[in-house]
């Protein structure tokens, strides 16, 4: 199965090159696309050793061929994953904007294609009203998510905010991908 794994400007974007690596362990073709924000807490390389495949990062990325790759990799996704996602992409997402690769592929994916993110960020923006009305417009268009874990945050709050496992997180991939 092809998964485009999104990942966004979180301290948690090092824990996607995990979950890379334990997808491309179960044999999925995994295509990473990260937004300018997530590369300051992971390389692109190192997510590109890990799926052996070109990671996405801006549009200008797309210059090698005449087709639109983020148009390419919407079509031919059998799962789109962000995970961590940031309350920025989450606004974007929710509001149809496409700033960057990945919310260009987010609005260009097949009704059809199962939609997973796992938010990750300070307790406070994740329960503030307008990422709450984010997140509900996103379930009323079909998104599922992987509600974030409570603990000790990298800012130094304790709260609700962590990404969920990467171990649960595989969980619902493999729910998912088994009901296609």
């Amino acid at each position: 199965m092809r998964i485009v794994l999104g990942i966004t400007g979180s301290i948690a974007a090092y824990k996607a090159a995990d979950l890379a690596s334990q997808l491309v362990k179960q044999g999925h073709r995994v295509s990473v696309v990260m937004t300018r924000a997530a590369t300051e807490f992971i390389t692109p390389l190192t997510l590109q050793v890990l799926t052996r495949e070109p990671v996405l990062v801006s549009l200008e990325d797309e210059k090698q061929s005449w087709k639109p790759g983020h148009i390419e990799l919407a079509d031919g996704a059998d799962l789109f994953l962000v995970a961590p996602a940031s309350a920025d992409v989450l606004g974007n997402f929710a509001h149809g904007l496409a700033p960057d690769p990945l919310s260009a592929i987010y609005l260009a994916l097949p009704p059809q294609t199962p939609v997973v993110i796992a938010p990750a960020m300070n307790g406070k923006m994740w329960l503030h009203p307008a990422t709450q009305r984010n997140v509900e417009q996103l379930k009323r268009d079909g998104c599922q998510f992987i509600e974030p874990a409570e603990g000790m945050l990298a800012c130094g709050y304790e709260g609700v905010g962590r990404l969920a496992t990467v171990e649960q997180i595989l969980q619902v991939v493999v729910v998912l991908l088994t009901q296609e």
